[in-house]
């Protein structure tokens, strides 16, 4: 069984982007270009109705493209638990109360036991301030939380594999 990997907004947003020209831009739309060609054949992709919600959001080109990405991608449930682990989130400040979505997008991906959450969401998500709240706030509530990383940190094995 492959670990499965939860997709938030940004890490499509970054796939189907026109490239940027900011530099450290272009190189997370590379990154996660790079990870997404071979990302299935490693893990279960799964995402939530919220991930749709947002990428169907905004110009409607952009939006059918992210949208496309996601068809191959599992939906998880948001439960009442992923409802109440979101409120914990912001209630305890592991997350800014401003930032109620990116904690909707952690407690999906704990309530349903996923092995990674993959972002490029630094600001609320994969933040080493913040992690260590929103892990402590997962157990808890006596869920084991995942992996909170970017496209590069999965990457790991296909560069290894390459230099051995």
């Amino acid at each position: 069984m492959l670990p499965t990997a939860y997709i938030e907004t940004s890490v499509i947003s970054y796939l189907t982007a026109l490239p940027s020209r900011d530099v450290v831009i272009a190189a997370y739309q590379q990154v996660t270009r790079e990870w997404w060609r071979t990302a299935r054949n490693r893990f279960e992709l799964v995402a939530s109705e919220l991930v749709l919600q947002e990428a169907a959001a905004g110009d409607s080109a952009a939006a059918r493209a992210r949208l496309a990405e996601l068809e191959a991608v599992t939906l998880l449930e948001a439960t009442d638990d992923a409802a109440k682990l979101t409120r914990r989130f912001l209630d305890l400040g592991a997350v800014p109360s401003k930032a109620a979505e990116d904690a909707a997008h952690i407690a999906i991906a704990v309530t349903n036991g996923a092995d990674y959450l993959v972002t490029w969401n630094f600001r609320h998500i994969a933040n080493a301030v913040l992690r260590s709240r929103i892990e402590h706030v997962c157990r808890q509530a006596r869920y084991e939380p995942p992996v909170i990383c970017t496209p590069n940190e999965l990457m790991e094995l296909d560069h290894a594999d390459a230099t051995s």
